[in-house]
């Protein structure tokens, strides 16, 4: 679900208490956790980290005007997304997080391309995410995103 929010404080505010709890962990791990240069802002109607114009002039090839998006946090009508771009870009990051997961959740990691999917607030891997959050900076993103988009 899109929000019409205008700021992530907005957003959070707006979700229901079990999820406003689970929604507010994870941005301060984003926040505390991705490295400097990611940028927070609302992105599609969920919370944002970019890379912004001012490290990657050319932003994001769909829209330029926007942004290089790298996770989006969202509250959806049956679960809470993460995101993730690094993961759907980097079969080696992709592999980790998958063991890692298996070793520290009990539930089978329901996931898509970069949409990593919590149904069950209690089963929120928050250290691991964390850890995840660490793994890469803006400039090795913009190298990996370099890598698979084919610009004209």
């Amino acid at each position: 679900m899109q929000s019409a929010a205008k700021t992530p404080e907005q957003y959070i505010n707006e979700l229901p208490e079990e999820r406003r709890l689970a929604v507010s962990r994870l941005r301060n791990i984003l926040k505390e956790k991705l490295p400097e240069g990611f940028k927070e802002e609302m992105s599609y109607g969920m919370l944002g980290y970019v890379v912004p114009h001012e490290l990657y002039p050319k932003g994001y090839h769909v829209n330029p005007e926007l942004p290089l998006p790298f996770i989006n946090l969202a509250s959806q009508k049956n679960f809470i997304a993460l995101y993730h771009s690094g993961i759907y870009a980097s079969a080696d990051l992709l592999e980790w997080f998958k063991e890692e997961y298996a070793k520290q959740v009990p539930t089978k990691l329901d996931m898509g391309k970069s949409c990593i999917r919590f149904k069950n607030i209690k089963n929120i891997p928050f250290d691991l995410i964390a850890e995840l959050a660490e793994k890469m900076t803006p400039q090795q993103w913009i190298e990996l995103y370099e890598s698979k988009i084919n610009r004209a």
